[in-house]
C-alpha cells in the first residue's frame, strides 16, 4: 500500500506533455479540477475522461502505474460511495437492513467516485510529467505577482516542491521501517482496523527521527551551496511560452467550452440522444 502512492513521483520522458511549460501545466490542472465540479451528468464525465485519456496517451505514462496510485485512497473512495448511496433521499431501489439505496443516491455515489478518481489522476499527472525543479520555477512564476504585497513567492514555491519531492522518500523510509519491524515479529496486516492502526504507532518515532535527519541533511546541503533564498537569484533555464504551449492552451479552452456547453444544454442533449 505504501509503495502504491505515486503523488510526488516523476516519470521520465521527452513527450509533448513533458515539455510543456510548467506554468501552463499547473494552470491546466487547476482548470481541470474546477471543471470537474461543473459536471453534473455522465456525458460531462465522458468528456473529462476522454480529455484525460488523451493526455495520458500522449504522455506515455503507463496507465497501470497511474492507477496504482488509486490503491492508497481506495478506502476513501468506497466510504464516499457508500455515504452518498445510503444517505441521499429519493426514489427507493433496494432496502438493505436499516439503509435504503435510492436512485438519486446511486447516481450521486457514482458521480462522486468518478470525480475523486479523475481528480487524483489529473493531479498525479502534473508531478509525473514535470521535473521538481521545473515545478518550483512554475509555482514561483505564478506566485510572482504576489510579491508586491510581501508574499515570499520563491520560498513558498521551494517549500511546496520539497514537500512533494519528499513524499516518495518518506514513504520509502516508512516501508523500510515496517519491513524491519515485521522481521522482528511485528504484525501490521492481521486483526481489526483499530488493531492495525494501533500497531502502526511504533513506526511513528523512528519515522519522525528519519524525517528530521533528512531535513537536517537537506538544510546543511543547501547552506554548503550558499543558498540564501530567492533574492538576487538567476535561473539557468528561463521559462518561455512556445508554440506547443499555445496549442495546449487552445485545447484546454476547447475542453472548457465543451464542459460549459454540456452543462448549459444537458437537457437538450439528452432529449436529442433519446430520439
Amino acid at each position: 500500500m505504501i509503495r502504491d502512492i505515486t503523488i510526488g513521483q516523476y516519470y521520465p520522458g521527452e513527450t509533448w506533455v513533458h515539455r510543456l511549460d510548467p506554468r501552463l501545466k499547473i494552470t491546466v490542472t487547476l482548470i481541470f479540477i474546477v471543471a470537474l465540479f461543473f459536471v453534473r451528468d455522465f456525458l460531462g464525465y465522458v468528456i473529462a475522461i476522454a480529455a484525460l485519456g488523451g493526455v495520458i496517451a500522449i504522455s506515455r505514462v503507463p496507465l497501470g502505474f497511474i492507477l496504482r496510485g488509486l490503491k492508497a485512497i481506495f478506502i476513501i473512495i468506497v466510504f464516499t460511495f457508500a455515504l452518498n448511496m445510503f444517505l441521499t433521499a429519493g426514489t427507493p431501489l433496494i432496502k438493505i437492513g436499516f439503509f435504503t439505496v435510492t436512485r438519486e443516491g446511486l447516481y450521486g455515489a457514482v458521480f462522486m467516485a468518478l470525480r475523486l478518481v479523475l481528480l487524483i489522476i489529473g493531479s498525479s499527472l502534473l508531478t509525473l510529467t514535470t521535473k521538481p525543479i521545473k515545478l518550483t520555477d512554475g509555482i514561483e512564476s505564478l506566485l510572482g505577482p504576489l510579491r508586491v504585497i510581501g508574499v515570499p513567492a520563491h520560498e513558498l514555491a521551494m517549500m511546496m516542491t520539497i514537500a512533494l519531492r519528499f513524499i516518495p522518500t518518506l514513504l520509502e523510509e516508512t516501508d523500510k521501517i515496517m519491513k524491519a519491524q515485521m522481521a522482528r515479529g511485528a504484525d501490521f496486516e492481521s486483526g481489526s482496523i483499530l488493531r492495525r492502526a494501533k500497531n502502526l504507532i511504533p513506526i511513528l518515532v523512528p519515522l519522525f527521527i528519519s524525517a528530521f535527519r533528512i531535513a537536517q541533511d537537506l538544510a546543511m546541503a543547501m547552506e554548503a551551496r550558499c543558498y540564501r533564498g530567492g533574492e538576487g537569484r538567476t535561473k539557468l533555464h528561463v521559462l518561455k511560452f512556445e508554440s506547443r504551449d499555445a496549442a495546449a492552451t487552445l485545447l484546454t479552452a476547447l475542453f472548457v467550452l465543451l464542459i460549459l456547453f454540456e452543462r448549459v444544454y444537458s437537457d437538450e442533449i439528452r432529449a436529442f440522444l433519446a430520439l
